[in-house]
């Protein structure tokens, strides 16, 4: 017969034990010596219960913790054999189509053999430290209230989830870091193209109606930053305004106009062309004080200028603006009210800051002749109270014929948009320095006349003509002094015919 081992016996074998031992030593001995060695008996049995208790949960501790180690053993050694098969599988002779499927397995098989070990390592980290905890917890004289174990998440779905969002934080956060590369390389490009002033001015006729005569031009700003990219103004505006180029755009824009008004001038028929400024330049005390000393310079020119402004930034307008918007007007320059979001206008007020057009888009109007907007003032009324101060309602962005016969209809003196003519370009011999006026040669002698001497006389040519390379079919003769004013007079042709001849 096999000796019986202590420690496979039952930890209550030992209290059970203690309790007989001294219930026998109670009974057979009398007096208080045999209740008192029963007792001790007992006491005795129940330490060595608790004993038994304690030595048998470090065992079982011991044996998980070494079963723990050895998972992760076996885990480490299929990792390295799963390694191995996707060396194999790339050896072997197959196409990618075949391939493909076992290396997508392969992967996602040590994808799951390292999560698991990464759990296992997350269980024998938690349960080292809820012993660590309980090892440093002082006895309570009272009986002790197990403290919660901490809670061990073995969620995959939820590890692969947080793993994506990292991956997608750090996606948006190299996409950001390019956009603002980009952005910054646009602006680069964007104020070198300013600074070496390659802006290009298209000009939208302003007609009146309804005979859709021309009565003036606005002129349209493109940046042009290589041969192949021409920008438009939504493109660039809110850099500009962004990186404070606005002031240098403003004055290049300035002078492209002054330019275009010098021709003008030359022409009868008060055809005038305006501008546009940014928003930046009209908050900026400085920046209109420099366009009012270009004004000032060119105030010969100024006549046939208007300058608009959007009715946002007019109700902005701080002292100091105001103050240099009536030294504008001084010099006499006109202004126009741009980009109208209401009808909430005062005639006379707009007339004494030097406001002699209201420009107000076609679907604003539109919208208030169908009921569809509310206002003081009435959309077939306007016209007729700007009128009465000498300021003209200009229907702006009338992209159809209908549209034109309904800014007709509720009266508005001139209309500019894509039902009369789109944008077009100017030719850049339009803004060259005219040339001086010749001086009278005396009589030459008697040997034939060269050809340029022949092609000399047609001075009294209008400058727009001469710059926008209009050419004669043949030279004139040279007239008499008696009768020189009649017969050299050039034929008079409106500035619209000119433009459409130029950017043919």
């Amino acid at each position: 017969m096999a000796p019986a081992r202590l420690k496979s016996l039952h930890p209550l074998a030992g209290a059970v034990t203690g309790l007989s031992a001294g219930a026998a030593v109670a009974i057979l001995l009398p007096g208080g010596l045999g209740t008192g060695l029963g007792i001790l008996a007992s006491g005795a049995g129940v330490m060595l219960a608790m004993r038994a208790f304690e030595r048998r949960g470090l065992a079982r501790h011991e044996q998980a913790m070494a079963g723990i180690g050895e998972v992760k053993v076996r885990l480490a050694t299929n990792a390295i054999r799963l390694d191995a098969l996707s060396q194999r599988v790339e050896q072997m002779p197959m196409r990618d189509t075949d391939a493909a499927p076992a290396r997508a397995a392969i992967h996602e098989l040590t994808a799951e053999v390292g999560l698991l070990g990464d759990l296992i390592h997350q269980v024998a980290t938690t349960l080292a430290d809820h012993e660590t905890v309980l090892a440093r917890l002082p006895e309570p004289a009272a009986a002790p209230v197990p403290a919660p174990a901490p809670e061990v998440v073995l969620d995959p779905e939820a590890i692969r989830r947080e793993r994506a969002e990292k991956l997608a934080a750090e996606r948006a956060a190299a996409a950001a870091a390019a956009r603002e590369e980009a952005e910054a390389e646009r602006a680069a490009l964007i104020g070198k193209a300013l600074s070496e002033g390659r802006l290009e001015v298209h000009l939208q006729p302003i007609v009146s109606l309804p005979q859709r005569r021309t009565c003036g031009y606005e002129a349209l700003a493109r940046l042009r930053l290589d041969e192949n990219t021409l920008l438009l103004p939504h493109e660039f505006i809110e850099t500009v305004e962004t990186r404070g180029f606005g002031p240098t755009l403003d004055a290049l824009v300035l002078t492209r106009a002054l330019a275009i008004a010098r021709h003008l001038g030359s022409k009868d028929g008060g055809i005038f062309v305006s501008c546009n400024f940014s928003r930046a330049t009209w908050s900026s005390s400085r920046a209109l004080a420099t366009l009012t000393r270009i004004l000032d310079k060119y105030r010969d020119h100024t006549a046939h200028l208007v300058v608009e402004m959007p009715q946002a930034v007019f109700r902005e307008l701080d002292p100091t603006s105001l103050g240099l918007l009536g030294a504008m007007s001084a010099n006499g320059v006109r202004f126009a009210l741009d980009q109208l979001v209401d009808l909430r206008l005062d005639p006379s007020a707009l007339f004494d800051r030097g406001i002699r057009y209201v420009k107000a888009p076609a679907t604003l109007l539109q919208a208030h002749l169908d009921g569809r907007i509310q206002s003081d003032i009435a959309a077939g009324d306007l016209a007729t109270l700007l009128a009465r101060v000498s300021v003209t309602l200009v229907a702006d962005q009338v992209e159809d014929n209908p549209a034109a016969a309904d800014m007709i209809e509720l009266g508005a003196t001139m209309g500019q948009g894509l039902a009369f003519s789109p944008p077009r370009p100017v030719k850049p011999e339009v803004f060259a320095e005219p040339e001086a006026a010749p001086v009278a040669a005396p009589a030459p002698a008697p040997v034939a006349p060269a050809p340029v001497q022949v092609e000399a006389p047609p001075a009294p040519q209008s400058i727009a003509e001469r710059l926008l390379g209009r050419n004669k079919a043949s030279p004139a003769p040279l007239p008499s002094p008696a009768t020189a004013p009649q017969e050299t007079r050039p034929e008079r042709l409106p500035f619209r015919a000119v433009l459409r001849r130029a950017s043919a």
